[in-house]
């Protein structure tokens, strides 16, 4: 169950649920990544387990240390704006944990 991960491993489930959602709407595929796709999951992947406040980490929006390259910070804007909105649908426990760790880390 979603509650008893940590903070990285439902960021990380979250985040590969948002790309597969956006990969399968902008890239018509089902059920695997796309290339592109594929090396943004990947890239993420990294960054949550090199990420230096581990399960203190905040959501992205409030973090002070914005590790992602421009490019891929783009990218993943792009890709939460496609698929986050979905989220709450296909994903009701990924969303709300979501949005109290977005809470969580204004404080």
């Amino acid at each position: 169950m979603i509650f008893n991960k940590s903070r990285i491993e439902r960021e990380k489930i979250t985040v590969g649920a948002m790309i597969s959602k956006y990969c399968k709407i902008e890239h018509h595929t089902k059920g695997e990544l796309c290339e592109d796709c594929s090396k943004m999951f990947e890239y993420v992947m990294k960054k949550l387990d090199r990420c230096p406040f581990d399960e203190d980490k905040p959501t992205c929006l409030n973090c002070s240390i914005h590790c992602y390259k421009s490019e891929e910070r783009e990218k993943i804007r792009q890709i939460m704006s496609i698929a986050g909105p979905k989220m709450l649908w296909e994903h009701p426990m990924l969303a709300i944990m979501h949005l109290i760790d977005n809470r969580k880390s204004k404080k």
